[in-house]
């Protein structure tokens, strides 16, 4: 399978190329693209939180101790003394990021479940309902972030599968066809619960009708392919190349123009005889 590394890099370039083309449509705001960005760049990694001790599954797990700890925290805020929120607030950390990590990798196993397109869907759902609920984005922004996510989570899984073919040696790997499959059909139970959890997400989604009018709209598409590549004599970059190259063949160092004889061209009308 591909390091980790490789899963942010090419996710970094994938969610990066995403966002060029979303920023060429204008279609959300600049603090917007870099949240739904992100949301990218963390799919392309979210699939190994399954591998035990994986940079993804610590920062997981830690991540998700502090939230639910100041969570708890700010619920007793006011009801409690001070001492007895600390306790709460400690307890809450370590029984998340320990206790919920243990049980975690009892009921999985690395390519399992986590690494197929039902956890893909699952992750995207979940996507939207933090950043429409938790985060107070739009309904259509929350839904571009979800679809950031799935394509991070799937450009991840389609990594892995390309490294299970050793191309140097002409073979394939006996990890081959476990990276990207729609279901864990080795635990039946497995997949069952992920189904069962991914219809309860779905849910609690916010509404998707402005986003799929949006995505589906024809005319952002039309602008999309008409901003691909620079308008019809229109330099790249806004340099002209050949009005460079005259202007440089008409002046010499610093810029200063040069004498017609000096660059070749047209010879300069003979002076009358004194």
């Amino acid at each position: 399978m591909a390091n980790f590394p490789t899963h942010i890099a090419i996710g970094t370039l994938v969610s990066g190329t995403l966002a060029t083309l979303t920023l060429a449509v204008d279609a959300v705001s600049p603090e917007n693209l870099v949240a739904v960005t992100l949301a990218g760049v963390l799919g392309s990694v979210l699939p190994d939180i399954d591998l035990k001790e994986s940079r993804p599954a610590r920062a997981m797990f830690s991540g998700l101790a502090v939230f639910f700890a100041f969570a708890v925290l700010f619920t007793v805020a006011g009801h409690y003394s001070v001492a007895e929120m600390l306790i709460l607030y400690v307890g809450t950390l370590v029984a998340v990021r320990y206790g919920a990590k243990y049980i975690f990798f009892k009921m999985s196993y690395h390519r399992g479940i986590w690494h197929s397109i039902l956890a893909a869907v699952f992750v995207s759902f979940v996507t939207a309902a933090a950043y429409f609920y938790l985060l107070n984005r739009p309904d259509a922004v929350s839904w571009l972030a979800a679809g950031f996510m799935f394509i991070g989570y799937m450009t991840h899984l389609t990594l892995d599968e390309i490294y299970s073919v050793d191309v140097m040696d002409t073979r394939i790997k006996a990890s081959f066809g476990t990276a990207i499959k729609l279901a864990d059909w080795k635990h039946w139970g497995h997949t069952t619960a992920m189904a069962a959890a991914t219809a309860a997400a779905f849910f609690i989604t916010p509404p998707s009708n402005l986003f799929v009018k949006n995505i589906s709209s024809q005319s952002m598409w039309a602008s999309l392919q008409k901003q691909m590549l620079p308008a019809h004599g229109h330099p790249w970059f806004g340099i002209d190349i050949g009005r460079l190259a005259t202007r440089s063949s008409l002046t010499g160092a610093g810029g200063i123009p040069t004498s017609p004889i000096a660059t070749g061209s047209v010879a300069p009308s003979a002076k009358p005889a004194p």
